[in-house]
């Protein structure tokens, strides 16, 4: 990212455009699946750069999937605070969202489960596992408003709802992996607020 003469450097804005770019291209290859030479020159920052901002190409995965990570959370949370006090609603609002994130064409799964399958690290692995208690937090909220007699073990079922819907969507067929699994969680659910 070459400074134009005259312009000033914004560490802070450096930092986040190589973020931002650096995203793509991890969940496009892989975090394996690239050489910091080639990530460098993909992203168009020296090697220096990218150690000044992030210390290594660790520590640039890390911010990418913890900025990943509270990105998806809040997307998801928009969509279920948007659908309403009707945990059904804010089931399909959820469920929803994913199926058009399973459809676009840049889909790979989850970012964070392939990071943990792909560079199996203890750092990954914490920061995958606090990824997926932030979407247990969010269903078991679900399952609370919903009445559950158990809302955790509820929010663990619909937790494995939207992580198998998302690998089935990435490894088998993405038509409809989101409103299937949607059909299943609306029955918990249901199942759920009778007893």
């Amino acid at each position: 990212m070459p400074v134009a003469k005259g312009t000033t450097i914004d560490p802070e804005r450096t930092r986040a455009t190589i973020l931002h770019a650096a995203t793509r291209v991890l969940y496009e290859r892989g975090l394996d699946g690239i050489g910091v030479a080639e990530l460098c020159a993909r992203l168009g920052v020296s090697k220096e750069t990218l150690y000044r901002h992030f210390g290594s190409k660790d520590g640039l995965v890390q911010a990418m999937l913890e900025a990943r990570s509270d990105r998806v959370v809040r997307w998801l949370t928009d969509a279920v605070e948007a659908a309403g006090d009707d945990p059904a609603d804010q089931l399909t609002a959820l469920f929803g969202t994913l199926q058009g994130w399973y459809d676009e064409p840049a889909f790979r799964g989850c970012a964070l489960l392939n990071a943990a399958a792909q560079h199996h690290t203890g750092t990954v692995r914490a920061i995958t596992a606090r990824h997926l208690g932030r979407y247990l937090e969010l269903l078991t909220g679900i399952a609370g408003r919903a009445g559950a007699a158990d809302p955790g073990r509820l929010g663990q079922h619909l937790l494995i709802l939207v992580e198998g819907a998302t690998v089935v969507a990435d490894h088998h067929n993405s038509t409809r992996a989101g409103e299937q699994a949607l059909q299943v969680a609306l029955t918990l659910l249901a199942t759920a607020r009778r007893t």
